[in-house]
């Protein structure tokens, strides 16, 4: 049986850090953003076209519709930005479970846990943290002021809610969707990245 995690993520809350660290710990590789960006392009779509797509509202006409109402009237995206947007999804999905079905292996965001729910004991994990905490790391890695730091963590938030929601048909950050929930602020990478690898071990050796 193959070791398994996903890890969803508030922006900002440090979860790729986590992922990254959780991936020396355990020794296992861990595939993010970047991963499946070279992975998207392996199979002809450029990075640019990976980043339009990436963790954006998505593909249906219906969709596209509630998101024009909700906009006043203006969709954010096009008939052929929800075909490449679809595109990306489904090659990423496919490329995941393909990995997963190859070995151990931890992802980060990209709706992982539904993506991989076939698959047996896989552990579901979300990290986040306080506005307040966000805030801070947000204004001191982008050298923003806190108005700004703001408005571009509730910006992505959404994104990544949006993205989520539609995909999976539950709900972005939902407790109930994951065996663990951690705030990062708690403690810091290390620490956070401890304590998923100490519930991991446990959560595995149960047959």
């Amino acid at each position: 049986m193959h070791r398994i995690i996903t890890i969803g993520r508030q922006y900002a809350s440090g979860g790729s850090q986590v992922g990254s660290r959780l991936s020396e710990l355990m020794g296992i590789p861990c595939y993010d953003r970047e991963a499946l960006v070279a992975i998207a392009e392996k199979h002809g779509i450029p990075r640019e076209t990976f980043e339009k797509a990436d963790e954006q509202a998505t593909s249906s006409f219906l969709y596209s519709l509630a998101m024009s109402a909700y906009n006043g009237g203006i969709s954010a995206f096009g008939a052929n930005d929800h075909i490449i947007t679809d595109r990306v999804f489904s090659i990423q999905s496919e490329e995941m479970k393909r990995l997963a079905s190859e070995g151990d292996c931890i992802f980060v965001g990209r709706c992982a846990d539904d993506v991989l729910s076939s698959f047996d004991k896989v552990l579901n994990v979300f990290v986040y943290t306080s506005n307040e905490e966000r805030i801070k790391a947000i204004m001191r890695l982008d050298n923003l002021d806190e108005q700004a730091a703001r408005k571009l963590i509730n910006r992505s938030d959404k994104k990544r809610a949006s993205y989520y929601n539609f995909y999976t048909g539950k709900t972005w950050g939902d407790a109930k969707n994951y065996h663990l929930t951690i705030d990062s602020g708690a403690l810091d990478v290390e620490g956070t990245a401890q304590i998923i690898k100490d519930f991991a071990e446990m959560f595995f050796a149960i047959k």
